[in-house]
């Protein structure tokens, strides 16, 4: 899936575009002229420029020349009911993609974006800063190694199995190796295997005949027809049920499957990129995912590492986050103090990148100066080591013990762990202990944890 923008006076034109471009499975913005477009352009990123040349205000020549200042490898298609040479030598010169006359027909058009996409992402991928590919920031010798491998998949139809914990970044993994793939101009569609609720998946897998069951009242297309052509990225396909394995080995050998509640078969061409935060390999041993699903997935394999263990990517992250939030929340905060980046890169991240991103978001929303400090940032004490805090046994021994300062510290320990499991929601822990709300918010003061996080939510 890329990000469109669509410039055109005319309405029907934009309303054209638009459609056509959403069935294809794209992000599309609309502007009326190049003012409005180049107001949409520094407070968004997009992959494709899609553009009139005869406009009122800035024309669309003048549009391609200050985009291409700023943006020089972005794709640009230019658009005209008023074909001329010279425009289209000016539109070449200034770097458009191609010039093409209205009224072009439908299968041109689709062509055109479908080739712009896939050339721009391979030059954006190859000239791209240091530290930035497809979107992914980093440059330790780990994500180098990641980078390699992706330039190397990208290309072909097989199977690939991402691994690593959550908030590593795997669903930009899964778009970056489709958008280097040939696949790029077509669909990608996201499925999130723990986020259906079991009576539903197959039907919205697969799809389903109107009258197939109580509710059916119309036909429906599923994912995996909707991602024909494309990509489809199964995010934690270690909670699929056995039924639903058993149903997409089927879709991987034959390529083909039957709706619910129908009895014809529907045939499909799309790749398949799995993702999972789960050790499938011991998934199998307790014979909760099938061995020959994991082996058709897992043709190859890329393994995100945590954010802690390649803790020089913190900085260049940080930095890519500060200046994304600061465009789009309209702030100028411009850098990072030393102590806010040495605090930064001495955290361990449980929450990984994902968790990084809503550090900065939240620093630049709250911070009134041009520079993150310390005391700006909010960092979970109960999070610093990655990892919940252990629960020591107590042993009584012939010298004895202070039984009520063990059991208040005991207490203080679980209260620790409830805010931990709930990601310090007060009314979640509680229920974790079984307490109630408002013993639980005594005890958090009783043991001074308001504090324990500042994040904490009632």
């Amino acid at each position: 899936m890329a990000k469109i923008l669509v410039v055109d006076d005319e309405l029907s034109m934009r309303q054209f575009l638009e459609i056509l471009l959403k069935k294809e499975g794209h992000e599309v913005i609309c502007a009326a002229d190049g003012e409005e477009a180049l107001s949409h352009f520094q407070a968004d990123f997009f992959d494709l420029l899609i553009s009139d040349i005869k406009m009122p205000k800035v024309d669309g020549l003048e549009l391609l020349r200050k985009v291409k200042e700023s943006r020089p490898n972005m794709a640009v298609i230019m658009i005209t009911a008023y074909a001329s040479p010279e425009d289209a030598i000016a539109a070449m010169k200034a770097g458009a993609y191609d010039y093409l006359t209205k009224p072009f027909k439908l299968r041109e058009i689709k062509a055109v974006i479908r080739n712009a996409l896939s050339k721009a992402t391979v030059r954006a991928a190859q000239e791209a800063p240091a530290g930035i590919f497809c979107n992914l920031v980093g440059h330790s010798p780990a994500m180098l190694k990641i980078y390699d491998l992706i330039k190397q998949v990208g290309g072909t139809k097989t199977n690939v199995l991402i691994s690593g914990e959550s908030g590593t970044g795997k669903e930009l993994v899964a778009r970056a190796i489709h958008q280097l793939s040939p696949r790029v101009g077509q669909p990608f569609v996201t499925i999130n295997c723990s986020a259906i609720p079991d009576s539903l998946m197959e039907s919205e897998l697969f799809g389903h005949v109107k009258g197939a069951f109580t509710g059916a009242v119309t036909n429906k297309k599923g994912l995996f027809e909707s991602a024909h052509g494309g990509t489809v990225f199964l995010d934690e396909i270690g909670d699929l049920t056995p039924l639903i394995q058993v149903k997409l080995l089927r879709i991987i050998q034959e390529r083909e499957f039957i709706p619910v509640g129908d009895t014809q078969t529907v045939s499909v061409d799309v790749r398949l990129i799995s993702a999972t935060n789960k050790d499938l390999e011991q998934e199998i041993i307790q014979e909760r995912f099938r061995e020959d699903l994991f082996f058709r997935l897992n043709v190859i394999h890329l393994h995100l590492p945590p954010l802690r263990e390649r803790r020089e990517d913190i900085p260049v992250l940080a930095q890519y986050f500060l200046e994304k939030y600061s465009r789009e929340l309209g702030k100028d905060v411009r850098s990072i103090s030393s102590y806010a980046l040495d605090a930064l890169t001495k955290y361990n991240f449980p929450g990984n990148v994902r968790e990084l991103e809503n550090i900065i978001e939240r620093s630049v929303a709250l911070e009134n100066s041009n520079i993150i400090l310390p005391e700006s940032l909010v960092l979970s004490e109960y999070k610093k080591e990655g990892k919940k805090k252990e629960i020591p046994s107590i042993h009584l021994t012939s010298a004895g013990l202070d039984l009520e300062k063990e059991l208040s510290q005991l207490e203080k320990d679980l209260i620790q762990q409830a805010l931990f499991l709930s990601n310090g929601v007060i009314k979640k822990a509680a229920e974790l202990l079984n307490l109630s709300f408002r013993a639980m918010r005594w005890k958090i003061q009783k043991y001074d944890l308001r504090g324990f996080s500042d994040q904490m939510k009632e």
